[in-house]
C-alpha cells in the first residue's frame, strides 16, 4: 500500500484570492535584474526563441551583477 496521498478534485479559492499563476513574482530589489526577470516573465512560451533571448538576458543581467558584487 502506498503512503502517498491521492489527489483529489482542486480546492475553490475564495472569492477575490488569484491563482498562483494570476500573482506577480516579488522583485528582487535591483532595477536591472526585475527587468530582465519581468522580460522573462513576459516571454511567450510558445515562443521558444524569446524565451531563450530573455532567459540568456537574465543570465547576462545576474552575471553582471555578481561581478559588481567583488568590487
Amino acid at each position: 500500500m502506498s503512503s502517498h496521498p491521492v489527489p483529489g478534485p482542486p480546492t475553490p479559492r475564495p472569492p477575490g484570492v488569484p491563482s498562483p499563476s494570476g500573482v506577480a513574482p516579488p522583485g528582487e530589489g535591483d532595477a536591472a535584474v526585475d527587468a530582465a526577470l519581468a522580460e522573462l516573465d513576459a516571454a511567450d512560451p510558445a515562443d521558444l526563441d524569446a524565451v531563450l533571448s530573455s532567459a540568456e538576458s537574465v543570465l547576462a543581467t545576474l552575471q553582471h551583477r555578481l561581478r559588481d558584487i567583488g568590487d
